[in-house]
């Protein structure tokens, strides 16, 4: 479309601004700590619980062959609520988030930012004794566990279909101790095994197991 004076174009653009949807809410958490598995991580998780998982990382510990995975997923409402409400006790990380210690170890490269339409913040850190930021912490670390299970499922799915029996074993002894966080953000890969006939019956049923055990259907 186009205007055909200043004022008529001030109007279109003003029209235009209006009718733009406002900018959604969003957290991300990125580690970065060479010589771990995976060497990087990012996790973005929007407040319509629209999420996206980025990693490059070894394809195994004897392996110097690199694998970079990208999952979009939504996140349950649970778990955007709590991120959303300790980003908020964390003041949306407008302010230095590290403890700055000398003698803390170093466990990788944290950053943590949010942006909506009015504000913004981000910090580095390596480790911070704000509760609200060591929960947030371990609430992403947990999740990028659940999201790595998942790129090692695609990966040997894709190439070494007799791979998967280990992992999937790995994943029921875990899960009889302890839910993992958000399975559902893996089920499709799960799905995935579950309904090809070239892979092995035990490690299907492995996988319908662990859907079943975590009341997904």
């Amino acid at each position: 479309m186009l205007c055909t004076s200043q004022v008529s174009c001030l109007v279109l653009w003003s029209a235009l601004a209006f009718s733009q949807p406002p900018e959604q809410p969003v957290i991300t958490f990125t580690l970065d700590f060479p010589g771990s598995q995976p060497e990087h991580y990012s996790l973005r998780v929007q407040s319509d619980s629209a999420a996206h998982y980025e990693s490059t990382g070894k394809i195994s510990a004897d392996s110097d062959e690199t694998d970079t995975f990208d999952l979009d997923f939504t996140a349950s409402p649970a778990m955007r609520q709590r991120i959303f409400e300790l980003a908020a006790k964390a003041n949306y990380f407008q302010k230095d988030l590290d403890t700055h210690h000398k003698n803390i170890a170093f466990t990788g490269k944290k950053i943590l930012s949010y942006k909506d339409g009015k504000r913004s913040g981000e910090s580095t850190y390596n480790y911070s004794s704000q509760p609200a930021v060591q929960e947030l912490t371990s609430l992403f670390q947990n999740l990028a566990a659940t999201l790595e299970f998942g790129r090692r499922l695609h990966y040997d799915h894709r190439y070494q279909k007799l791979a998967l029996e280990e992992e999937l074993k790995r994943m029921e002894e875990i899960a009889r101790s302890s839910p993992m966080v958000e399975l559902t953000a893996i089920a499709p890969i799960l799905q995935n095994i579950i309904g090809d006939a070239s892979v092995m019956n035990v490690s299907r049923a492995r996988a319908q197991r662990l859907l079943d055990h975590a009341g997904i259907h």
